[in-house]
């Protein structure tokens, strides 16, 4: 299960990643969503150590600012 969980996540990763290099309010939006399902798994699946947490946490921070205020609202 760890291993089909770590998948999971990284493939959640990836895809906020892509959706942020697609540009725009609306991706943003998407971005963060993604990225917040990557970090809900991974507490449940225990794998979030400090590294995982503060990198989805640094996405998060950083997508919120490209949302604006909206954006900063919505968390």
């Amino acid at each position: 299960m760890t291993d089909e969980a770590r998948a999971r996540v990284r493939s959640l990763i990836l895809t906020g990643d892509n959706r942020l290099k697609q540009g725009g309010p609306i991706q943003a939006r998407k971005a963060r969503e993604t990225y917040e399902k990557a970090l809900v798994e991974a507490e449940a699946a225990g794998l979030a150590d400090d590294v995982l947490r503060g990198l989805l946490e640094k996405r998060l921070a950083d997508v919120r600012v490209l949302e604006g205020p909206a954006g900063a609202d919505a968390s």
